[in-house]
């Protein structure tokens, strides 16, 4: 089977279709003859580049991998006659019929544009006034007009004119006079009907409706009327508006990674993400937390938190508990200091409360009685799972007790059934819009509560035959794990028929330092925890009061008293039997609606991997061509560029910002979009089959990429149609698509670095005697000075072995640029070899790239007959030349890898299949050949992605890259 086939077999499960994001901005796609300065010298030379792409190539015979640095010359092959003359045919079809598409696309646009300004010529003062943008609301005037909920509009009200603000959801574009328009407030959408109507709507103010964004808040007024059928679209379905005036008040002004509507389509169940009936990961959704907050899913959500909340507040208010508000800052641990997150306190340690317990206690001390807490909790444990946050929101409570804890465990007992039984009642619409994307049935609950004792827990789990992760029975004194809880929630519902249940009596070991032990078994203790479809949602338990017992435990566990001489006052001076437990409200929540993910429970969730570190900014090369601070905003205080002749050269952004890919962008067939509000630049090559590729990071400041990219794509989609696919990116562009945009990617390719302070000569034998036999073959190496242009004499010889060089060159050739040696020599670095004759025996060009990733070896070539060395001999020579410069990091650019990675949303065995394939393909074919060498000079792998959105990849994408990278 050939390379392209055996991936294109594997992969073909993860890729088709076109990325949908929506919006606009002030662009422009600049050529490369644009560009400023981009070529001074030579002309282009097409070579053979990298081994990127050698995980998709046919046939090891038909097909070989080259670089722009090492020569290679070991293999030959090329396409048949007749698969030339195929793919001449092809691309003359396409250009023809693409042809005749912009000759009708310009020809209907034009009849339009005249009818639409005939119309607005034609309209009347009225029918001005009917549609545009208001002005900025800042409470200058109220005029009190009523205004109509979405959720209260019903049939009973045909006929009546309403009008209200809501957020455009949908636009529906039926046929130059007819337009359906969905508008949202929050759970509630309702359609409405914009069409021609002599002296109320013209085509002109159908058409400025047509071009607003989805997203935006407008206000509307009309009449309603009765559908000739149902809008089940809407949740309202009987009743339609009939629009009579659409004003915007507030623009989306950015692009969207997904929109509201996309977010709530609901799909099959074979084709959900993460349990969710919709195509779009929770890691996107997250990622744009406030888009996804828009969804009716995320609104039900949260009413049900709420509502939550309140249920258990008034069970207890109605048990005679008091509502009490801790400190979040103490001075000691509750329970471990491993677990505490450790804050400055005016010079003293201080830690954020892991939960209300100590005050909650202190408050019984005091004879509060009964008392409760809502209130966020810290843990700083380091559990990336689906149902642990390090931030969240504790339902904390405490009572003094007159006989025994279980006055504790039955009152919690009746407040979790009040929770259940008001959600499924009252929050039923809520409930039902929740399962529309993540299926559920009801909790399931008894009268009467199973309280099953730990060690029968542990019996059932043994006699069922389960075992823990080591392959053994359950001990009876460890705590339960994850998987053994799930377990065990199943048994349980075999068992008793119900969701919902209580552990009683767990061991001592599994339970924080204040937890009173059994009187019979001190092994135990009197503790529960309860459990809802198998997890555990509360834990609680009867308190120490003993001062005595309470030290002793405290000493137990490694904490001293001294540091908790305020709580311990308490019991000092005589503390009532008591016991409390604690809920955590993003976990019960989760599991009532079996979500399977917490964070989508928490408003703006907190887990280790948030609030990443920011990147470091560096002085840049060429201040005065900033993205944060470009020209135009310095020098004239203007928003946007106004012409391309102001934008930064592409040679500077480079300098400033590029990576190894970035150096090719100044050949002719690299088209440059530029960003004319901020003059960051993104590349991009027009392939076969409609499809762009788009090589190397955005050249802007790294906190912009996240703009940057959802601009460029927005503009790609909408000005050329074009299907994008992401290659030799970064890990933070590739998170960027991943998590923000919901794109697949894998990494079969990485960026080769360099540490240019350390004498690899020095560490590696073979290299040393290859040096060795290079200078006693009379090499003599020659060094310009950085940015200094190369002897006009030296030049052409150059020139004319690069030439030989090429010739000697057999098969199609994979490429990501050509040889332009000469192209922004501002920005090189040149050295070359002479052999004992005078004669150029080998070329090395350095490029200069942004201050975080140094310079480039651009360009590393030992010409025909020239002596076994010198090619190491000079990279070393460079390499270390540049370390004595000051250059604290170089790159060879990317190279296969010998395994691939599967990147964001990627995943099944079609992956793992996938991966195995590439692992053998990479041994048979020596597709590491290239950095084999490399790392001999000292080079470590960075991993580079492709990307490409949901369903947007397919044969016809991975021909397209071919396309991209051959000769």
């Amino acid at each position: 089977m050939s390379i392209k086939r055996a991936l294109s077999k594997a992969i073909r499960g993860h890729m088709g279709g076109d990325d949908d994001s929506s919006g606009s901005n002030i662009h422009s796609a600049l050529p490369a003859k644009v560009r400023s300065a981009q070529s001074r010298s030579g002309s282009p030379t097409a070579s053979p580049r990298r081994s990127i792409l050698s995980t998709f190539l046919r046939d090891k015979n038909e097909y070989v991998s080259s670089s722009d640095d090492v020569s290679d010359d070991s293999s030959t092959g090329a396409l048949s006659k007749n698969q030339q003359k195929r793919l001449v045919r092809q691309h003359r079809r396409s250009e023809r019929s693409r042809l005749s598409e912009e000759m009708f696309s310009e020809t209907d646009h034009r009849r339009k544009e005249e009818e639409i300004a005939k119309a607005a010529a034609e309209e009347t003062a009225d029918m001005k006034a009917r549609y545009g943008e208001l002005p900025l609301m800042q409470s200058a005037t109220r005029s009190r007009e009523l205004r109509t909920r979405i959720d209260d509009i019903s049939l009973s009200m045909e006929g009546q004119k309403v009008f209200f603000s809501a957020r455009l959801h949908v636009i529906r574009r039926m046929s130059a006079k007819l337009v359906f328009l969905v508008f949202r407030q929050q759970l509630g959408t309702f359609q409405g009907v914009l069409h021609e109507r002599e002296g109320v709507s013209s085509l002109a103010m159908i058409q400025w409706v047509e071009h607003l964004r989805v997203g935006s808040f407008v206000t509307v007024r009309g009449t309603i009327q009765k559908p000739e059928v149902p809008v089940m679209g809407c949740s309202i379905h009987d009743v339609e508006l009939a629009v009579d005036s659409v004003h915007l008040q507030v623009r989306r002004e950015e692009p969207v990674p997904f929109s509201v509507y996309e977010a709530e389509i609901r799909t099959t169940e074979e084709n959900k993400a993460e349990g969710r009936r919709n195509h779009i990961p929770d890691r996107t959704r997250l990622a744009n937390r406030i888009l996804d907050l828009r969804t009716a899913t995320s609104q039900s959500i949260f009413r049900i938190q709420s509502a939550t909340c309140n249920l258990f507040r008034s069970a207890l208010d109605d048990r005679e508990f008091i509502e009490i508000h801790t400190p979040k800052l103490q001075g000691a641990a509750t329970e471990s200091g491993a677990s505490v997150f450790q804050v400055n306190y005016f010079g003293r340690p201080a830690f954020l409360a892991q939960s209300p317990q100590l005050a909650k206690q202190m408050a019984i001390a005091a004879d509060f009685g009964r008392v409760y807490e809502i209130g966020a909790v810290f843990r700083a444990e380091n559990s990336n799972t689906h149902r642990h946050l390090t931030e969240y929101t504790g339902l904390d409570l405490e009572m003094a007790i007159e006989e025994h804890y279980h006055e504790m465990l039955e009152t919690l007992d009746a407040v979790i059934k009040n929770i259940l039984k008001g959600i499924y009642t009252k929050h039923r619409r809520e409930v039902e819009l929740v399962r529309d994307q993540f299926p559920s049935e009801d909790v399931v609950w008894l009268e009467q509560t199973p309280i099953i004792r730990f060690t029968d827990g542990i019996k059932m789990l043994n006699d069922s035959g389960w075992l823990n992760e080591d392959g053994e029975p359950l001990p009876m004194d460890e705590d339960l794990g994850t998987r053994d809880e799930i377990r065990l929630g199943e048994l349980v519902k075999e068992q008793y028929g119900t969701d919902y249940y209580v552990l009683d009596k767990f061991p001592r070991g599994a339970r924080p330092f204040y937890t009173m032990p059994d009187a019979e078994d001190d092994k135990y203790t009197n503790s529960f925890d309860m459990f809802i479809r198998g997890q555990e949602i509360v834990s609680g338990g009867q308190r120490i009061h003993d001062p005595h017992m309470l030290e002793e435990n405290m000493r137990r566990v490694g904490i001293n008293p001294d540091d908790m001489e305020e709580y311990l006052e308490g019991f000092r001076w005589g503390a009532p039997p008591h016991a409390g437990a604690g809920v955590g409200l993003e976990r019960i929540v989760m599991l009532i609606l079996k979500l399977g993910n917490i964070r989508l429970t928490s408003m703006f969730h907190r887990d280790p991997k948030s609030l990443p570190a920011k990147p470091v900014s560096e002085q840049l090369r060429h201040p005065e061509s900033s993205t944060i601070e470009p020209p135009w905003q310095r020098e004239h205080k203007a928003r946007v560029a106004t012409d391309p002749s102001e934008l930064q050269p592409l040679e500077h952004l480079v300098a400033n910002y590029g990576d190894a890919t970035s150096t090719s962008w100044f050949d002719d067939r690299f088209k440059i979009w530029r960003d004319m509000a901020t003059g960051a630049a993104v590349a991009y090559v027009p392939s076969s089959n409609n499809y762009a590729i788009i090589p190397g990071n955005p050249a802007c400041d790294p906190k912009q990429y996240t703009r940057t990219i959802t601009q460029f794509l927005q503009w790609l989609r909408r000005e050329t149609k074009f299907k994008p696919v992401w290659i030799l990116c970064s890990p933070e562009v590739e998170t960027i698509l991943g998590e923000r945009l919901g794109w697949r990617s894998l990494s079969c390719i990485a960026e080769e670095r360099v540490d240019p302070s350390r004498n690899q000569a020095a560490s590696d034998g073979e290299i040393a005697r290859k040096l060795r036999r290079a200078e006693s073959e009379g090499i003599k190496l020659v060094s310009m000075n950085q940015g200094e242009m190369v002897p006009d004499d030296i030049r052409q010889k150059i020139d004319e072995r690069i030439n030989e060089w090429l010739s000697n060159r057999k098969g199609t050739q994979v490429h990501l640029s050509q040889i332009r040696p000469w192209c922004d020599s501002e920005h090189r670095w040149y050295f070359y070899a002479l052999d004992k004759n005078g004669g150029v025996c080998a070329f090395v060009a350095l490029a200069m790239l942004s201050p975080a990733h140094g310079m480039q070896l651009k360009y590393s070539l030992d010409f025909p007959g020239a002596p076994n060395g010198v090619i190491e001999y000079i990279l070393t020579h460079a390499i270390q030349t540049a370390a004595k410069s000051g250059v604290s990091g170089l790159t060879f650019g990317a190279g296969a890898t010998s395994q691939l990675t599967a990147g964001h949303n990627m995943h099944g065995t079609k992956v793992k299949m996938l991966e195995h394939t590439y692992e053998a393909l990479a041994k048979q074919f020596h597709l590491v050949r290239k950095s084999e060498f490399r790392a001999k000079l000292g080079a470590t792998e960075d991993p580079l992605y492709i990307s490409y959105p949901s369903h947007g990849l397919g044969s016809k994408g991975i021909r397209a890259i071919l396309n991209f990278f051959e000769d």
